[in-house]
C-alpha cells in the first residue's frame, strides 16, 4: 500500500483520544479543506476529503465497516486507505491525505 504523497505542512486536528473506537469520525479544516479523520476496524487512522463523489454529503456520518466507510445518504462505500469507490452509486474517489501521529497528537498532511 502507498502513502498519499505530502505536498503541505501537517496540521494539528485532534488528539487520538477525540476518535471514536469502532464507528463514528471528526471533521476538521486542514487549510480550508472538509478533511474526515476515522478509525477503521482494525485501530489504524485515516484522512480523507468528508465530502461524498457521488452526491456532496459529509462522509463522516457514515458508518464504518473493516476499511471501508459508507455514504448514509445512498450507500455508496469508499476505502479509507486509497480514497478508491467501493459500492456504487459513487464512481469517483475521494482524496486521502497523510496522518501523522505524535505523543497522541493527530496531524493530517493535505496530499494535493
Amino acid at each position: 500500500m502507498s502513502e498519499p504523497v505530502r505536498t503541505r505542512e501537517p496540521v494539528l486536528v485532534c488528539q487520538v483520544g477525540d476518535l471514536p473506537t469502532g464507528a463514528g469520525a471528526v471533521v476538521a479544516d486542514v487549510d480550508g479543506r472538509r478533511v474526515t479523520i476515522a478509525r477503521d476496524s482494525a485501530g489504524d487512522l485515516h484522512a480523507f476529503d468528508d465530502t461524498c463523489t457521488h452526491q456532496n454529503v459529509s462522509l463522516a456520518e457514515g458508518e464504518i465497516e473493516g476499511d471501508r466507510i459508507e455514504c448514509w445518504l445512498h450507500g455508496s462505500q469508499f476505502d479509507m486507505r486509497t480514497g478508491e469507490p467501493k459500492q456504487l452509486p459513487a464512481t469517483r474517489p475521494v482524496a486521502v491525505h497523510t496522518v501523522i501521529v505524535e505523543r497522541g497528537d493527530v496531524f493530517v498532511a493535505l496530499s494535493d
